[in-house]
């Protein structure tokens, strides 16, 4: 199964937008990992600023490669000015089901 990193954003208030620009300008440099399964952008309902991101990868190896690279330094420097605050969860996904909607 895949290993998943959850990332809560707080943002600085009024850069939203420019928060979602920049994220999406840079997504490949997530996506484009050998081990990487894919990524997401959810923006909360329940707080305002509160942005997660999800990304799953082929193991936690291969994920924490990627944490220690340039390349990630130098994403995190992109996204950094939008931020006041932030925290990340790592786990192992167990089962994925697809719903009847799929």
């Amino acid at each position: 199964m895949a290993f998943r990193v959850l990332l809560r954003m707080e943002l600085v208030p009024g850069r939203e937008a420019e928060f979602e620009r920049a994220w999406l300008a840079g997504a490949d440099v997530i996506t484009g990992q050998p081990a990487n399964l894919g990524q997401w952008l959810s923006r909360s309902e329940d707080e305002q600023g509160v942005y997660y991101i999800v990304s799953d990868w082929t193991d936690e190896a291969r994920f924490r490669e990627y944490e220690l690279s340039d390349q990630h330094l130098e994403h995190r420097k992109k996204l950094h000015p939008y931020r006041v605050a932030g925290s990340m969860t790592t786990m192992t996904v167990l089962h994925s089901l697809a719903g009847a909607a799929r």
